[in-house]
């Protein structure tokens, strides 16, 4: 019996008899039994950086720039930390902005702003959620040494502190997201977000789950957020159950590498071989709609090496209550996949004209439905699924007779329980 993560809760199931299965689970990694105490280390003694009430000290205004509601981020718990220092510098509550990088998603709404933060936050501090399509909200910063246009959110590039709490996990373009990412591509204008998810750079040899060094995405968030004056981040490694397994405070930079270093170990798994069927874990936030949802597919075949063998299935049980997501990158991706005759059409056609930001995803899909199928399993809304190119099914016993049908019986398959936080290494893709 196999367990993987759906919405809010588990889904448990068995493979066919005749599959040859295997599991892909790093290791577990022991959770900080005290993040509260774990962070006013990380905020005293701060990597690379004076401590955070040094740095706040004198400053006018303070802007601590937050991920949304797609991030397991523990805001809430981070928050009370940061402001602590800031009351010891002398900061007034009426100081402090938080602007929550959306990136193109949708704005939040009250309810799940407290939620996410905390009703104090909500209630003490000015809350500006980050308008991605609005110039007058923008500050043009320039063009990157790699052509990016560096532009940002006002509010951050005005403030005299700039302070980002993030995630370090595997991401797809960035290698691993946190560090300046959150500031960069969350609170990024359109454009930055256009060129740096754009075929040039989804498809550059650096730009690879779990690749950090020579990937130059990098390369332009770093720059980009450095310009608008991000000087202090707070990012958290977290564990497969959803509790942070390290936390790290200080100059951006060397904070980034160093908790890189710790989640290479926390996130990579060796695996060994390349399989007919992956079966992908998502969960709550990610599995809310078929935009991320399908990250979980482009993961494990645009990893080190894919994992699932051309003409392959990649199975992701996913409940989609929001059907393709409604923001307006979510609803780009969904014209794109829904509308074009085929797969191919949207990769020429990228690659031919390029896309809007939002589309990235489509063509990232797209080059994964060349390579396998993708079943979507238990989603709310299977049309949407199946507009968007990929198979719905109603239960994991239906989408095994799917692959059944297809393959034969005597399958190689691989679970994923948390396909989002593991980056599988294939035993001879080296590293």
């Amino acid at each position: 019996m196999f367990r993987i993560p759906f919405g809010r809760g588990e889904l448990t199931f068995e493979t066919p008899a005749g599959w040859e299965v295997d599991v892909a689970e790093p290791e577990p990694a022991v959770p900080l039994a005290d993040l509260g105490l774990a962070l006013e280390g990380a905020l005293q003694a701060p990597e690379s950086s004076p401590p955070l009430a040094e740095l706040a000290r004198g400053a006018r205004r303070v802007c601590v720039v937050v991920t949304d509601l797609t991030r397991p981020c523990p805001d809430r718990e981070l928050l009370p930390g940061i402001v602590r220092q800031l009351r010891a510098a002398g900061i007034r509550d009426d100081q402090v902005a938080v602007l929550v990088a959306l990136g193109l998603h949708r704005p939040m709404t009250r309810s799940e702003l407290a939620e996410k933060f905390g009703p104090e936050v909500v209630d003490r501090f000015t809350i500006i959620q980050h308008e991605a399509q609005n110039p007058a909200g923008l500050v043009d910063l320039g063009v990157t040494s790699n052509g990016v246009p560096a532009i940002v959110n006002r509010h951050a590039v005005e403030s005299d502190l700039l302070i980002s709490p993030g995630l370090v996990e595997p991401h797809q373009y960035a290698g691993f997201s946190g560090g300046f990412k959150t500031l960069a591509i969350g609170a990024g204008g359109e454009p930055t977000i256009t060129v740096t998810h754009g075929p040039a750079y989804v498809e550059h040899p650096g730009v690879r789950l779990g690749r950090v060094e020579g990937n130059p995405f990098q390369v332009a968030i770093a720059e980009a957020a450095s310009r608008a004056g991000l000087r202090f981040i707070v990012n958290v490694i977290p564990g497969r159950d959803g509790r942070p397994v390290a936390v790290g405070a200080g100059e951006p930079g060397a904070t980034f590498a160093r908790l890189v270093e710790q989640a290479r170990r926390v996130f990579t798994v060796r695996v060994r071989r390349v399989y007919d069927v992956a079966i992908a874990g998502v969960g709550y936030p990610k599995d809310t709609n078929l935009y991320q949802a399908s990250r979980a597919a482009s993961y494990l075949i645009f990893g080190p090496k894919p994992v699932v063998r051309p003409g392959g299935f990649v199975i992701v049980p996913a409940e989609l209550d929001e059907g393709p997501g409604r923001g307006p990158g979510e609803q780009r991706f969904f014209r794109t996949m829904r509308d074009a005759p085929d797969v191919r059409a949207i990769i020429e056609e990228a690659r031919t004209r390029g896309y809007q930001a939002g589309e990235q995803r489509a063509f990232v899909m797209s080059k994964v439905l060349e390579h396998c199928r993708v079943v979507v399993v238990g989603s709310k809304y299977p049309e949407v699924v199946r507009q968007a190119k990929m198979i719905p099914a109603e239960t994991m016993a239906e989408a095994f007779d799917l692959v059944r049908a297809e393959l034969g019986d005597r399958l190689s398959a691989l679970v994923v329980p948390h396909a989002l936080l593991t980056v599988p290494l294939v035993a001879d893709a080296g590293g």
